[in-house]
This record gives C-alpha cells, structure tokens and sequence, in this order.
C-alpha cells in the first residue's frame, strides 16, 4: 500500500504531544513494578553478572530506539511498526505485529489494575480488590477519553514519580557505596560471577523484557505536534530507560548480597531504610502503586491507537476507528480495556499457570513489534540512495546492519527464553498460530466482501 494512503487512514488524530510528553508516555509503559519490586529474579539467576545482562539488553534496545526513529521521522503513525511492517514487509507481517501487540498491551492493563489493588491492601485491608479495580479502572477511562493533549500532560507527571523515586535511589545508593557506609557487594559473596560466566546470558532475556515499552514513543508519533518532536522523544526514550535501568541495576547490586536481595522486602525499601529515610514502607507502595497505573494508563493508550490503526487499515471492524469530539478513538478504547475483565476472572478463578500462559503470549506480542521493526527498517534503508540517507531527519548510526545485528540478538533472546520455559514456548508458538488464522479468516472475507 502507498505511503501517502496508510498515512490518510489515520486522519482525526490530534498532534498535540510534545517531545517530553511522547516520551513520558513511552517511560510510564516500560518501567513497571518489574525493576521495583521483581529485579531479584534476574540477581537470583547472575548474581552480580546481571549488569553485564541489563547492559547487552541496552544495546538490543538501542537498536530497536533507532530503527523506530528513523521509521517513525519519515512515517509518524499511531500504527508505527505495524504501518512499517506492511510498507516495506508484508501484510501479514503488518497485522500480526500490530494485533499481537494489541493483545498483549491490553492484557498488561489488567493485570496492573489487578495488582494496584494489592498494593492498596496494604493501607486498606478490608476494602475489597474489586472495588479498587473498578475505581481505578473508571479513572484512567475517563484521562483516556480527554484529548491527547491532556493525556499527555497528566501521564507526563504520573510517569515523573517513579521516574524521580528510581533516580533518588541510584544517587542514595551510589552515596552510600562512594562514603563506604555500605560494603560493596559486587564480589562479595562468591565472585562477579557466582553461578558461572555465562550466566548474565542466562538473565538477559529478563532484562530485556524490562526494556519493553521503547516501541511505544513509536505510536505516540501519531500524534506528535511535529515532526521535529518525534527525534528528540526516541533519544529521551531511550536515554531515559538506559540510565534508569543500567543506574539502579548497578546499584542494586553493589548495596545489596546477591543472595538476599528481595527476599524479605523490595531493595529499593532496603535501601531508603539504610539511608533513613521515614516511612520507606509506605513511600514505596505508593510508587508502586503509581507505578503500576501509569503503566495501565500508558498501555490502555497505545492499545486503543494499535486497535484505532487495525480498524482504518480494514483488520478490525469499522466503529472501533471513530474518533470523538476530543479525537480520542473512544470505542476502541473501550474494546482495549477487555484486559481488566480477563484478570479479573483469572485472578479469581483460573488455575495457577494461567498468568504464566497470558505472559508468554504478551512477551510473544512484545518480541513481535521489536522483529517487525528491525526487519522493516532493514529493508528501508536498503531501498534509500545515499542522498536519501543524509536527508532522513533522524539517523540510525549503524544503517541497516545494526538492525540485522538487533534482530539476531533479539531471536537469540527467544530462542533462550523457550529454552528454558516449555509454557512460553508453546503460548507463544499457539500465538502466533491463532494471529495467523485471524489474519488469513480477516483477508479472506475481505476478498469475497469485494467481489
């Protein structure tokens, strides 16, 4: 399909956000209650030998940043990787990224909600989950329906809490290491590498999924107030994540024993209570708290654009890309928070092992829109000439060879991860089958509604 027509299909969209905003929103999806409380799962498999992890997974998520800012400078589209994916790719490959992504995004929506309801047990124990759920479900509804503008400019605040209490730890943390009032512990208890030298590769593919979110700034381009907007985001995405994750990871592990971080509390409580700070405890279940409905609150926004740009493209039924007086796709919107529901029940209900089904599908949905990405740029910049090249208003230092390196990194990352999980390799390999069999049913009946 033209360019020029996958870009008219989006029109309705409001171009207010700004680059700090776009960002934020990007910022606020990635860094979840996974790096808060769940960093001692990556320290349990590498010990200290996790930074090594979080630093390759930096670069595997620098070259996913570049290959979208160079595509999203010269496409901006609340499509993004699925509009990239079917322009230089195929359709198949354009609706799968963007469906499976959808999916996966709106899932994670849900299961936010149902763990801000956790946290708030802490405080209120006798209030009911589902009261919270519901509360906090209406609430971010109704941020969603305002204008982007508006969106923008709260999830820009929400995100900046976490975002001020991550970087408040690493200079506590680093503090305490530089005046020696805690012992270092990179080699403390058994070495840099105390379950052996491959290890951090072993850890990786946990890192790498903390990562997840940078293809987000990616979807808020559709809605970019320019054009000049959207460089400067992908840079603050990627810069922003890098030094959080890499900044507290190294931390993490230099004030804490490998061995015993997160077994009793989060470190980072650990942490503010060796610099004595009051009330650490309950400062950090609100950051969590926030941490987790910034993140449904950035997941319900991406989602509801990826199921906005699949119901323009014609992959998803006409109402679901109609616009309200704000320019919020307000039925898709609502078609995206079906994630709440489904966590609800299988909070409720479900056997054990079903989260751990959903997960493999939504880092199946993720991993999608990081391949689709790497091999759309890949063929875009194969198909520029060289003054093309120097004109792109934002450019991948590596050209097309970085993407190919990220994607091979990215399907070594895969293949690690259904290694060592049979439940994720087969939620992942049901995934795909089932998108596929949507995607042939949905372009079949399209052919035969034409004819």
């Amino acid at each position: 399909m033209p360019v020029a027509q996958q870009t008219n299909q989006e029109q309705g969209l409001r171009h207010q956000l700004s680059a700090g905003q776009m960002a934020m929103v990007a910022v606020g999806g990635s860094i979840g209650t996974g790096l808060l409380l769940g960093s001692a799962a990556a320290l349990e498999i590498a010990g200290p030998g996790v930074i090594l992890s979080y630093a390759l997974a930096a670069f595997i998520n620098f070259t996913v940043a570049m290959a979208l800012g160079e595509l999203s400078s010269m496409h901006p589209a609340a499509g993004s990787f699925g509009v990239y994916g079917e322009l230089y790719l195929n359709a198949w490959a354009g609706f799968i990224s963007r469906a499976g992504y959808w999916a996966a995004i709106a899932m994670s929506v849900g299961v936010d909600l149902v763990a801000s309801a956790t946290y708030m047990a802490y405080w209120f124990p006798a209030v009911p989950a589902l009261l919270w759920v519901v509360a906090f479900s209406a609430l971010l509804l109704l941020i969603n329906l305002r204008s982007v503008g508006s969106y923008g400019r709260f999830e820009y605040w929400f995100a900046m809490i976490k975002v001020v209490t991550i970087l408040a730890f690493i200079v506590i943390g680093a503090g305490l290491l530089l005046s020696h009032q805690v012992a270092p512990q990179y080699t403390a208890q058994g070495g840099f590498f105390p379950k052996g030298a491959l290890a951090p590769l072993l850890a990786m593919a946990f890192a790498l999924y903390t990562f997840g979110g940078v293809e987000m700034v990616a979807i808020t381009t559709g809605e970019s107030r320019s054009a000049g907007e959207i460089p400067r985001a992908v840079r603050l995405t990627f810069g922003v994540l890098t030094f959080v994750y890499l900044g507290a990871i190294t931390v993490l592990v230099g004030v804490m024993p490998w061995n015993r971080a997160g077994v009793t509390e989060s470190p980072f409580v650990s942490v503010f209570r060796h610099a004595n700070l009051p009330a650490a405890p309950h400062l950090m279940n609100f950051v969590v708290l926030t941490a987790a409905l910034s993140g449904a609150n950035a997941a319900l926004y991406v989602s509801s654009r990826m199921l906005f740009s699949l119901a323009r493209r014609g992959w998803a039924p006409v109402a679901l890309g109609r616009l309200n007086a704000a320019g919020s796709p307000r039925s898709a919107l609502l078609a995206s928070s079906f994630g709440i529901v489904v966590a609800l029940v299988l909070e409720k209900w479900a056997p054990k092992d079903a989260f751990v089904y959903i997960l493999g599908a939504a880092l199946c949905g993720l991993m999608l829109s990081w391949l689709v990405s790497l091999a759309a740029h890949a063929v875009f910049r194969h198909r520029l000439t060289p003054e093309e090249v120097r004109n792109l208003p934002m450019r991948s230092p590596g050209g097309a060879w970085l993407s190919v390196v990220g994607l091979i990194l990215v399907c070594i990352a895969m293949a690690e991860t259904w290694s060592g999980s049979h439940l994720a390799l087969l939620s992942s390999a049901v995934y795909l089958v089932v998108l596929t069999a949507a995607y042939l049913l949905i372009r079949t009946r399209g052919q035969a509604a034409s004819n």
